[in-house]
């Protein structure tokens, strides 16, 4: 008589980390690496390193800081990409950098500061999964930009229109549901970036708008959310002060 066999493990989740920070690198590792199904079969200092070691090791994912000495992770990427799926893990947030990196062919892109642990590992997963991920910043700048750029967009998840629609979903979907607040389009746009932390310097600079022109977007903003400051605008938006509703469905 034949007992049965249990089924073999799953096989781990490999690995590439990329950051010129002996610190961060040593961190991710070890944070990575307590997980069964991932283990971290190289690091990297540079692009350069990282292009040589996803060559060797072919991982199933490769996390990618964007400023590190000799060849940066933007130069990097159209080469790593080739590889492996990239998720960029980085303090980079501006918009131009994360419209860059997707049109390089990242598929997901972390701010630090933004995620948690738990959110980290589960983005590695869905990465390797075919998913996209995003934190907040990065979402919101990528919406706006990619909405421009749409004709730019090399075929990451498909197609353009179908990234774009993936990164909404990161960012929420203020701008398929704005009835509550009656909110244009643009103004949606402006609340999510106001929610994901962005100064008016920095949504002008998203939107290709003038600061004065965000301010009076603002004051627009403002009156609809009945909200006297950017915070309580942000708490109204996105339904976390007392007694509201999110704006987003």
């Amino acid at each position: 008589m034949k007992t049965a066999q249990s089924p073999p493990p799953p096989t781990p989740l490999r690995l590439v980390v990329a950051d010129d920070n002996p610190v961060v690198r040593a961190g991710l590792t070890a944070l990575l690496s307590a997980h069964a199904d991932i283990r971290v079969v190289a690091e990297a200092a540079n692009g350069h390193e990282a292009h040589e070691a996803a060559r060797l090791h072919h991982p199933d994912v490769i996390l990618l800081d964007v400023r590190m000495p000799g060849t940066d992770g933007i130069t990097a990427l159209p080469y790593l990409v080739r590889i492996a799926p990239v998720m960029m893990l980085t303090y980079s947030g501006e918009s131009e950098t994360v419209r860059e990196a997707l049109r390089r062919g990242a598929s997901g892109y972390l701010v630090h500061g933004e995620f948690t642990t738990d959110e980290l590992i589960e983005a590695v997963r869905e990465i390797r999964a075919g998913r996209t991920r995003f934190t907040p910043t990065a979402a919101a700048a990528a919406t706006v930009s990619l909405a421009r750029a749409n004709d730019e967009l090399p075929t990451v998840a498909g197609n353009s229109g179908e990234l774009l629609s993936q990164v909404q979903s990161h960012v929420g979907q203020s701008s398929l549901d704005r009835s509550r607040f009656r909110l244009s389009r643009r103004e949606a746009e402006i609340m999510d970036l106001i929610a994901a932390g962005m100064n008016n310097q920095q949504i002008a600079a998203a939107c290709f708008i003038s600061e004065k022109t965000v301010k009076n977007h603002i004051n627009r903003i403002f009156a609809k959310l009945h909200s006297t400051s950017r915070a309580q605008a942000a708490a109204n938006w996105l339904g976390t002060a007392p007694g509201s509703h999110p704006g987003r469905s």
